[in-house]
């Protein structure tokens, strides 16, 4: 009985602590200020190294993963917004 409470208590509190989010042990949390790179893929992403974001080819800003949507598989590059890849094929001279 009593190794029951503890166990319990020991529930109780672990979900105080993480907010009651439980997370697989195995899984790492990537840094928040750590670079990931990333192999860019039609529709989507492969990681490469984990990490919290990328940085935009044009602006240079980070972007995290949760929020990068565009992208050039060809040139495997990231961009922070449509408008980003605009400017730089704006940028880009005719052949």
């Amino acid at each position: 009985m009593r190794q029951t409470s503890i166990i319990c208590s020991l529930k109780r509190l672990a979900e105080s602590v993480t907010g009651g989010l439980r997370m697989n042990r195995f899984e790492r949390q990537p840094q928040p200020s750590v670079e990931a790179e990333l192999e860019y893929r039609d529709g989507e992403y492969r990681v490469r190294k984990a990490g919290a974001f990328v940085r935009c080819a044009v602006t240079g800003e980070p972007v995290p993963l949760e929020d990068l949507r565009y992208w050039n598989v060809d040139r495997q590059e990231a961009y922070s917004s449509p408008e980003a890849r605009l400017k730089q094929l704006a940028g880009k001279r005719p052949s």
